[in-house]
């Protein structure tokens, strides 16, 4: 292991061309479905998740042994996709139970501690609905069975939280095989962001509807949409597809009315951060537009996500809260890459530049910034480049909300809802532990959307 600890985090260090700790990761000659990555997991009291801020050109496996390191990771994109944060809100709260619950002595002191957790995880990027989630539900089981003496209670916790990762690809699975059964032989798909097995726990929302029907030959083609400003198409969705062994082609978001036009596309799927229960749906930025382009092409535009995603508790999209990110993710671009030194010389060169703390970081005039780290056997180079000019203003929201007109239907693991949403959506849910059944458990998070809202600020 290499790295150090602040924020709860260890680095666990590798890149695209070496080990890679879990299975899912060795590489293959042979492309297909099974090469999908994993993106978070358990492992002895830790929680290891990919940090893929830096992927395709460069991996870090992130250790995790305090909730605030995944905190860390989450703030910081090293885990994203709203399926995926939910299982991580539930691990954090299993790592916090088995390694910073040490001076609780009492079930109601744990419980209480564990609130304020939940809420701070909550917290952290409230526009995904299953980060709430996640900690809510885990918090609600914990609260239900307070009878419980403490050593075992805490053993339910870590148990639900496990629970929630297995459940997850499980959903994901059957929203592949609801989903695929939409699209026509030969189809012709594009997607946004990614929302694929990176997205959550394994196999992916919108990317598993490919994944299941590339799998059955219905497959011809898909379209990668790059998704400014963080590229996660490019860097992600592209990945995971070239992996699969799916037939895809990458293009720059204000590619994808040409596509359209000219009758090369047959279905537009993406994922989801939060579905109102009007079926309004907020996901990565960019994608109302590709509705509005949809609508206007006569193509099918569908949005998969498991009902955890959807937010019956909010009537419409309007008070969906929408982050703002770094003006640097537009006003720059943002690269990294490990690199052997070439000789000797460099070599003596670099070490001595990262001798005191093991990085170093260099003033490379006209705002741009490049940090230089060691990387195991060699360096790390982590850069980002201006495109714009010095001070320019920049707005930078996350996300859009597509109205339900736009969408054609909404892919669950409980089956396809078709307008009237109010009405298939409730249906789908019923059942199914959605926010909405789990109960106001997570107040200051509630509070913290509303008051957002009523800004008109971000409220992540």
């Amino acid at each position: 292991m290499k790295g150090g600890s602040e924020g709860g985090v260890a680095l666990l260090s590798y890149t695209v061309r070496a080990r890679h700790p879990h299975p899912s990761y060795q590489r293959s000659r042979r492309m297909g479905i099974e090469n999908i990555p994993r993106t978070i997991w358990w492992e002895d009291g830790r929680v290891l998740l990919v940090d893929q801020s830096r992927l395709p050109l460069v991996g870090d496996v992130l250790v995790c042994e305090a909730y605030s390191g995944v905190c860390q990771a989450i703030a910081t994109l090293a885990v994203r996709g709203a399926p995926a944060l939910g299982v991580a809100a539930g691990l954090a709260l299993a790592v916090w139970t088995v390694n910073e619950t040490q001076g609780y002595e009492t079930v109601e002191d744990y419980l209480n501690g564990l609130a304020d957790v939940a809420a701070d995880v909550a917290a952290t990027r409230p526009t995904a609905v299953n980060l709430a989630w996640g900690a809510a539900r885990v918090l609600r089981l914990a609260r239900d069975n307070a009878d419980l003496p403490l050593a075992e209670l805490k053993d339910l916790v870590v148990a639900e939280a496990l629970a929630m990762e297995a459940e997850d690809e499980a959903r994901c699975r059957a929203i592949g095989e609801h989903g695929a059964a939409l699209l026509p032989e030969g189809a012709r798909v594009l997607t946004h962001c990614n929302a694929g097995s990176l997205a959550t726990a394994y196999f992916g929302t919108a990317l598993g509807v490919i994944f299941t029907a590339h799998e059955a030959g219905k497959v011809a083609h898909v379209w990668v949409d790059e998704t400014r400003p963080v590229l996660q198409g490019a860097r992600l969705t592209a990945w995971e597809l070239g992996r699969a062994g799916v037939p895809h082609a990458l293009i720059t978001d204000n590619m994808a009315a040409w596509v359209m036009r000219q009758g090369g596309c047959d279905a537009v799927i993406v994922g989801a951060d939060r579905i109102a229960a009007n079926g309004d749906t907020a996901n990565k930025i960019g994608t109302y537009g590709l509705s509005v382009l949809a609508k206007e092409h006569g193509v099918p535009f569908y949005v998969a996500a498991p009902t955890s995603t959807v937010d019956l508790t909010m009537a419409t999209g309007e008070h969906i809260p929408i982050e703002e990110r770094n003006p640097e993710e537009v006003a720059g671009v943002t690269w990294s890459a490990v690199f052997d030194a070439p000789s000797a010389q460099a070599t003596s060169l670099l070490d001595a530049m990262t001798a005191d703390t093991g990085a170093f970081a260099l003033d490379v005039g006209a705002g741009h910034k490049l940090e230089i780290s060691r990387k195991g056997g060699g360096y790390r180079f982590d850069g980002w480049a201006r495109i714009s000019p010095v001070g320019v203003p920049v707005y930078n929201p996350a996300f859009d909300v597509t109205p339900a007109a736009n969408v054609t239907a909404i892919i669950t693991e409980n089956g396809v809802a078709r307008p009237p949403f109010g009405e298939s959506l409730a249906e789908l849910c019923a059942g199914s532990g959605s926010m909405h059944e789990l109960g106001d458990v997570l107040p200051r998070v509630a509070e913290a959307d509303a008051d957002a809202a009523d800004a008109g600020e971000p409220g992540e």
